[in-house]
């Protein structure tokens, strides 16, 4: 299976002179700073649907393709037909196995991408689908490292895990770890000298504290 990029449809310019609209503003001039990009994306605002980005999987499984067919809003797929009339198809349809190798084309808004990274970056998808969705992420990162980061498992989302059957991810170091650089310079307080900040809430603390006066959370620094 490899996933490649082929383009990205839209610009930050446009997505910035939409925002600008909403506010009442004329267009603006000029790239749209890292910091901006990331807080629109995070703010999740409507602005952030003029992007979209076009890909296509090679050599997919045919049972991996039917799960990301699934989701529905804010992208679409362009899937190989396994018809036996159309090139490189068996002879017969009934005989094709579930891991018949396919072609898989997707193009979705930013918004999509994040919703969807929700669920298929959490350890609960399969490893051979939650596999083809970071091979998608990765084609990306390099062009659009924001929207990249901001693409997490529902865990990291949401601040906690809802799943029926829980992993336990989310009650490790490294869960901790990567939802405060998910989180980082997002809405935070200033934090005075010497105190600390919650790791789940933000929360600035007294050093002499060592659960969070807001939520609870034991100190992890």
């Amino acid at each position: 299976m490899k996933a490649n990029l082929l383009s990205i449809k839209g610009t930050w310019r446009e997505v910035a002179d939409a925002a600008r609209t909403t506010i009442g503003l004329e267009a603006g001039t000029g790239e749209p700073s890292s910091s901006w990009k990331r807080r629109m994306i995070l703010a999740e605002h409507s602005p952030i649907r003029k992007l979209h980005i076009n890909w296509k999987w090679t050599d997919l499984k045919y049972w991996v393709s039917v799960h990301l067919v699934r989701h529905k809003y804010g992208i679409e797929h362009f899937v190989q037909s396994q018809r036996p009339d159309r090139p490189n198809s068996t002879d017969n349809r009934d005989d094709a196995p579930q891991s018949t190798l396919i072609n898989h084309e997707g193009i979705a808004n930013l918004q999509a991408i994040i919703n969807i990274s929700r669920k298929r970056l959490c350890n609960q998808a399969m490893p051979e689908t939650r596999e083809a969705w970071q091979a998608f992420l990765e084609t990306f990162k390099e062009f659009e490292p924001e929207l990249y980061g901001a693409c997490v498992p529902d865990c990291i989302y949401r601040g906690w895990c809802y799943e029926y059957k829980s992993c336990g991810y989310h009650l490790t170091e490294n869960y901790k770890e990567r939802l405060v650089e998910y989180r980082a310079g997002i809405n935070q307080p200033n934090i005075p000298w010497g105190w600390w900040a919650c790791f789940f809430c933000g929360f600035p603390n007294p050093t002499r504290h060592e659960v969070c006066e807001r939520c609870g959370t034991a100190r992890t620094e």
